[in-house]
This record gives C-alpha cells, structure tokens and sequence, in this order.
C-alpha cells in the first residue's frame, strides 16, 4: 500500500491518502507536546514506539469484537487504517483522580474512584478542549442520542478491557483518552475507536511503586520518556527488534 498526499497532520501523526477512498495512512511523528502544544520536544523513537503499542492494544480490541480503525501495521512507523469521520469529541475515562479532575474537583491524586467515570471534550485546540456535557454535544449536534449511547458503551467496554490487559503485567489504568469515528464504509453508521491507544493517551502507573509510565513523565519532567514507554512496550514483549537504533 502506497501513501499519496497529505490529507492531514496533528500534533503527534500525519495522515496519508492511499489508491484506496476508504483507507488512509497513519504515520506517528516523534514529536512530544504537552498542556496544548505549548511544550514540545522532539524525542527519537516516541512515533515508533506508539505504533507498535497502539497496533497491540486496537488489535486486541478488534479480536474482543470492540471495533476499532486499525487494519494492519504497514511498517516501524505507519499503520493502514480505516478512514473515518471524527467525532469532534475526546472521551476521557478515569478509574483514578489525576491530572484536571483532582485540579478541577479538589480530589488528593491517586483516589480510586467508586466506578469508572466517562468525561467528554470537545476537540478544540483553541479553546483548550473544554469538558462539555452531554446536552451540549445534542445542543451542537457533535453526535446523536444513539451515538452518545454507543460511545458510553464502547468506553467502558475498553476500560473493562484495557484495565485487565494492563494489570496482567503490573500496571495501573488511571484513565486513558479515546476518540471515535463514524466508518464511511458503512454510511456513517457504525462507530469504530480512531487515532491511537499508546503511553499518549493512557495514564499508566507501575502498580507497585506508582511510577508513572505515560505523558506525565514529559509533562512534569518526571525523567525519560523514552524510557518510560521502552518499558511499557517491554511489559508486552513489543519491542522492535532494531530498538536501540530509534530509542535513545
């Protein structure tokens, strides 16, 4: 499969159309942003790392019947991938008070929540993502009442999932941040989890020790990023075989 022009370019991945309408690919940068892209850094290697993370987690989702964009892994750094019409919402999930939701609601970091809690942003760099509710997103017409159901659904149905593939090798799930598109295949109908599931969009804490493992460690200048996702992707037995010529 064969990249043609640039359909788009994010803050962590650009998109490429193929010979194909229907299937694009995603190419992970090694760029790291943090609090809007008002820090950045490039650190080697991150762009590889994620594809190979984010390829492991979509395709177990994929085999628990939760329907994600991933079609396969084309190379170290770029995936084929459903192309799909992005809802303009960021669903953020949390098991644990971190990050905005102890700033926000004065909760001490590290409280286990009495269940998991689903949280919607809309996607606006401008306006720094703001935390919306649900008769907002019916208000502007983000997402119907049936897809609002069925994104509660398949969030929860991954952080059950998710939550148990992590704790298998000794880490926690705080929260994770997904987004979701509407497969143009089937008219817009079916729903499918898009842009990726790595160390960027999880908060991932070792279980024993609570060392973070995710974005934070760039964020608070908490150590290594790249050492910080090597030993996630280690956890799994994921790393590429050439590792130590992209990871430093």
């Amino acid at each position: 499969m064969k990249k043609k022009k640039k359909l788009y370019e994010g803050k962590a991945k650009v998109l490429y159309t193929t010979e194909k309408a229907n299937q694009v690919i995603q190419h992970f940068k090694d760029e790291a942003t943090a609090f809007n892209a008002k820090k950045k850094e490039v650190i080697e290697g991150k762009g590889v790392l994620n594809n190979f993370l984010s390829e492991f987690f979509m395709e177990k989702l994929n085999n628990v019947g939760i329907a994600t964009h991933l079609i396969k892994r084309l190379n170290m750094r770029e995936q084929l991938i459903e192309k799909c019409e992005i809802i303009p919402l960021e669903v953020v999930v949390r098991n644990i008070a971190a990050g905005s939701l102890s700033k926000r609601l004065g909760i001490e970091e590290g409280t286990r929540l009495p269940r998991p809690l689903v949280e919607f942003y809309f996607k606006n760099d401008e306006l720094n993502d703001p935390l919306v509710t649900e008769n907002q997103i019916a208000t502007f017409e983000w997402a119907s009442e049936a897809e609002l159901g069925e994104m509660f659904e398949l969030a929860l149905r991954t952080n059950d999932f998710l939550s148990g593939l992590m704790s298998g090798v000794n880490l926690t799930l705080v929260d994770f941040k997904i987004e979701i598109g509407r497969a143009l295949r089937y008219s817009g109908d079916k729903l499918l989890i898009a842009d990726e599931i790595s160390p960027d969009t999880c908060r991932l804490w070792d279980t024993t020790t609570k060392e973070r493992l995710d974005k934070d460690v760039f964020r608070l200048e908490q150590g290594s990023l790249s050492e910080a996702y090597t030993e996630v992707a280690s956890r799994f037995d994921l790393l590429p075989r050439n590792v130590k010529s992209v990871v430093k």
